[in-house]
Formats: C-alpha cells, structure tokens, sequence
C-alpha cells in the first residue's frame, strides 16, 4: 500500500510524522533525555534537601533557616547567572571576586566617609561594575585576548585596587536603607493572620504566572506539531509546581515574609531568562558559544556580543558586591573571596557545558541552591570546613564527568 512520504499538516499530538502513534512512555523519556541535567539536578537538590532535613531534625526547612540561606547565598546566586552567559558564550570571567570587593569599597567610601547618599551610592557602584566589565569585554572582544588572560589580569588589579581604597582596612557601619538590600523583608500590609500578607499574594502571583507559562509552552508545542508530554503527567507536573510554591510560600510567610533579596534575584531570573530564551541576543549568544566560526559567517556580531556579556558580568559583579556589603555591614579588603570559583561550580553543576553554547540562567540558579544547601546543611550537622571543600570538590566532578558522559552517550 503506497503512503505518502510528506507529513500531513493535522498530524495530532503523540504522533510521528507518519501519523504512526508514538506511545505516552516513548514522549515522556524522551523528554526526560532531553532535558536530562536540567532534571537530574532538580532530583539531586531534592534529594539533599530531603536527607539534611531528617539529618537536622528538621532545622533545615525551620522558616528563619529558608530566610537566612537565600540570603546567606544571594550574592554567589547572583554571580552564576552572569556567570552562565560568560560560559554559554565560550569564556570564563576570573575577576568577579575581586570586583565585587572592589565595588563594596568604593560603596563604603562612598557612603562611610564621605555621606553620599545610599541610593546615588548604589547606582555609581552598578556604573562602575559596568565600566570594569566593558574595560574586560575591550580587550576580550576586540583586541583577541583570551578572557582567561584578562580576567585573571582584572582579578589581581581590581583585589589591589581594593587594598589601596581601604587602606587595609574594614569601614563600617551602613545606614539602615542600605543593609536592607541584602537584610530587609517586604513590610507587612494588611489585616493581622498567622502569615504575612504580601508573601502570600506574591505566591499566588507566581503561581499563576507558572501555570500560565506552562499552559501557553503546551500549547505552542502542540500547535507546532512537537513532542507533549502525555496530559496526565503534564497536569501531575503543574501540582507538584504548585505544591513546591506554596511550600515555599507558606514557609517564607510563616517567618517575616519574602527578603528583599529574593525579589531583586527573581527579577534577574525572568529578566535574563526571558533575553536567552526569547530576545536575538540570547539567541547569539547561544550560536556565539556554540560553534563561532559559524556564527559568525551567520551575521552574528561576535565582537558587540562578547563584550555586552561581559558588562552584564560586571554590572551583576557590581550588585553582588552590593548586596555582600549590605549583608556583611561593612566594607573589608578580604571580600569575595573564591566567590568566582562558587559562581563557575554553581554553572557547571547547574548544567553549563565546558565548551560553551549550552546551559540555562535557571540552572545556575538550581547549581547554586546545590551548593547553598550542601554548605549550610553540612554546616548544622557539624562537618568541618575542610570536609565541605572535599565533597563540593566530588559534587562538582561528578557534575562535569555527567556532562561528558551524557555528550559521548548522545555522540555514540
């Protein structure tokens, strides 16, 4: 019996393009193949929260704990989602620890001695991030320095740099406004319950804003003809996302509601997943890290992308050494310390490849949560800073040696 060899254009969900049906399993692993760090690092963050949980009797998820960790690892959050951009593109960025002791200098100088106002303090502090970032992308983009070369040139400049402001020193303290950037929570509002208000509008908020992207990604999917999940599991995923967020939200509202912080990191994650999902750049960059040469006889502008990557780093670098300042209550020469290397880690782990071109600004994020949880869980049983550095050190080459494993597998 003769078929045609040209797909029909009605070819409904769960079928090949021959029309030949293609079973819920068959969907749901591949799928699984396809996104299979970005899974397999949301199991693993499970996993560790669920065996510190019973290992601390509990103290891990307790609400003032939830509160201390997202602002005990916001500014290393911060960093890996620049951080990602600089590795998708095919470089790395060693300078972002020293820059963000040198911004939270110049911010104490600025507002300690000489009474600049916090808010004109924090914008000049972003600006010169930026500024550190484009002298970087200069000579990275343009002139053919390799970023490994410059950056580490930028963390040695920008760490003395930081001596010479603060004369050796730690100045301190902050003016209230300014520590709440990294230690203030979102005021209470409305009448008196058992939970705060505003957090508790905020998670339904999201929770919507979730479900309706899920709702509208299905649906593109299926008017495009791709592979869906089968509905049961797609409806099972949208519960267990609001099951997460309410868990969340209910922990956060039950302590002092959702940090300052928070909500700064929330805006970078749509923001800048928004630009690598949906805007041209993101698009670039992607092709930039991805094969160059390629991109390049594509129209991509390498030079102007490269160095726009890294003034986002820097300005991210910037706000970091805001926010560590912030939560510190001072400004002090030995700040950021290895921070650039917990930014890397968080990527790699997070699902960034060695090579470049592939990863996502959410799995910084959840690399970042890795090590969050591992550090502060370790932390409350009692093991030594010296057996945290041993198994960061395991987790991160197991993440790497996955990613190699999974490019051989997927080659083969």
């Amino acid at each position: 019996m003769t078929t045609t060899s040209t797909p029909p254009t009605d070819t409904p969900p769960g079928r090949d393009g021959g029309g030949q049906s293609r079973s819920p399993g068959a969907v749901l692993l591949r799928s699984l193949r396809t996104n299979m760090r970005q899974y397999g690092m949301l199991v693993a963050l499970a996993f560790i929260i669920v065996l510190f949980q019973i290992w601390t009797d509990g103290t891990l998820l307790l609400p003032n704990n939830v509160s201390n960790l997202i602002q005990q690892n916001s500014y290393i959050l911060i960093l890996a989602m620049g951080m990602m951009l600089v590795i998708v593109a095919g470089h790395i960025d060693l300078s972002v620890g020293s820059l963000v002791a040198f911004v939270g200098a110049m911010s104490g100088v600025m507002i300690i001695k000489h009474d600049f106002p916090w808010v004109l303090a924090l914008i000049i502090s972003l600006l010169i991030g930026a500024a550190a970032g484009a002298w970087q992308g200069f000579w990275i983009a343009y002139v053919g320095i390799p970023a490994f070369i410059v950056t580490l040139a930028g963390m040695l400049l920008f760490r003395g740099a930081t001596q010479i402001v603060l004369e050796g020193q730690s100045i301190a303290p902050y003016p209230e406004g300014f520590q709440n950037i990294a230690q203030g929570f979102i005021p209470e509002m409305g009448p008196y319950t058992q939970y705060h208000n505003p957090t508790l509008v905020l998670g339904v908020l999201v929770t919507a804003f979730l479900l309706f992207q899920e709702w509208r990604d299905r649906r593109r999917q299926v008017q495009y003809e791709l592979d869906v999940l089968p509905f049961n599991i797609w409806v099972l995923k949208c519960v267990a996302i609001v099951a997460a967020v309410v868990a969340f939200t209910l922990t956060l509202a039950s302590f002092r509601g959702v940090p300052v912080v928070l909500l700064i990191m929330c805006g970078l994650l749509i923001g800048l997943g928004y630009v690598m999902r949906n805007a041209v750049i993101g698009r670039h960059i992607y092709a930039l890290g991805g094969n160059k040469a390629a991109a390049k006889l594509s129209g991509v502008k390498d030079q102007r992308v490269t160095f726009l990557v890294f003034v986002n780093m820097g300005v991210l670098a910037a706000l970091a050494g805001v926010v560590y300042a912030a939560r510190l209550n001072a400004a002090t020469p030995n700040a950021g310390n290895v921070f650039e290397l917990e930014a890397i880690a968080a990527c790699f782990i997070g699902g960034a490849s060695m090579s470049g071109g592939v990863g996502t600004v959410l799995g910084a994020v959840i690399g970042g949560l890795v090590l969050g949880v591992l550090n502060n869980g370790m932390s409350l049983v009692g093991i030594g800073t010296d057996y945290q550095q041993v198994i960061k050190g395991l987790v991160l080459l197991a993440a790497v040696a996955f990613d190699v494993w999974n490019k051989r597998r997927v080659g083969s």
